[in-house]
């Protein structure tokens, strides 16, 4: 249940910084900003598996920024209706660090 409730809270996330950044879009909807969060938490969750690397602008300085704006391109890439550019990917990724340490459903889960 844990689990399914921080997908969700990861896609209202990412909803939330499709519309604010340029260069990043779900033509989607919903069910899209589901599929988009499962998939950057399996690239994220290999990443970290394998090289020991968490896309997370948040505590991760510089390092965690690049790799979280490579995971949003990346999914972009991956994603039928899911559009990042490498410009959104960078301001997407500072924007979800920035959600992420403001958000109150990071502190519930």
């Amino acid at each position: 249940m844990e689990l399914l409730l921080k997908i969700l809270a990861s896609a209202l996330s990412l909803l939330i910084a499709t519309w604010i950044t340029p260069g990043m879009k779900i033509s989607g909807g919903y069910g899209t900003a589901v599929f988009a969060a499962i998939v950057i938490g399996l690239i994220d969750w290999a990443l970290l598996k394998y090289t020991d690397l968490k896309a997370s602008p948040k505590g991760r300085g510089s390092t965690g920024f690049f790799v979280a704006a490579i995971v949003l391109y990346v999914t972009g890439m991956i994603v039928k209706d899911f559009h990042v550019s490498i410009f959104g990917a960078l301001i997407g990724a500072a924007i979800l660090g920035f959600i992420d340490s403001v958000a109150p459903w990071g502190k519930l889960f």
